[in-house]
């Protein structure tokens, strides 16, 4: 049943508090999953990650976070099974399979990681390449999910870090697979937990949480 409301001076005020309602009930229902692909159990990308979980928490979003150091993904063969039968996925049987799924049920995705030789981990490579698996007349796996990015690196800045190759990316990714790119927290810091003494970015990756659930 379908209601149509006339906006007239009586009733202007219930419509607008029925747009709020409806923007908090998506909110509410907003899955974000967020991709570790740092090595470091307790490094300074799971801090933030930690913090970023916080703020989607905030604006009553659901959050899962996914340690691929603890995982075995196999880098992808390029055997093309996959697009010869796009309904079988990926015939590589690991800890990846599990995964699609995941990504195919989530609203947003987040993408953490450290700054290693001028790029991403080797970990978050691994995942984004398998990836590949899902397609369908050009909508990929990633295709209309809100993307945000958490990028750390030990150098002072992020272009003599190697930084802003990852940056690019990322960029170059959500614009090819046609994803929203919500929001990236870049940041210097070397020593595991180095990242807690920076409340800027602390409260950046916060903002980013709370923003990828709008």
């Amino acid at each position: 049943m379908i209601f149509i409301l006339k906006i007239n001076k009586e009733n202007y005020k219930f419509y607008f508090l029925v747009l709020k309602l409806k923007k908090y009930i998506n909110m509410k229902n907003q899955k974000v999953l967020i991709i570790n692909g740092s090595p470091r159990k307790n490094g300074n990308c799971s801090i933030l990650i930690q913090t970023l979980a916080e703020g989607v928490n905030e604006n009553g979003g659901i959050s899962e976070i996914i340690n691929l150091q603890e995982l075995k993904i196999a880098p992808c063969n390029a055997c093309d099974a996959c697009r010869k039968n796009k309904t079988k996925g990926c015939i590589i049987k690991d800890d990846m399979i599990p995964l699609y799924p995941k990504v195919a049920q989530a609203d947003a995705i987040v993408f953490a990681s450290p700054t290693y030789w001028f790029n991403i981990s080797a970990q978050t490579k691994l995942f984004i390449d398998r990836l590949y698996a899902v397609e369908n007349e050009e909508v990929y796996a990633l295709t209309g999910k809100k993307i945000g990015i958490i990028l750390t690196y030990g150098d002072k800045d992020v272009f003599g870090s190697g930084g802003v190759n990852a940056l690019r990316s990322f960029k170059d990714i959500c614009t090819f697979v046609n994803a929203p790119l919500i929001g990236i927290v870049h940041a210097s810091a070397d020593k595991a937990g180095e990242i807690k003494n920076n409340s800027n970015k602390m409260q950046e990756a916060f903002e980013l949480g709370k923003k990828l659930c709008l």
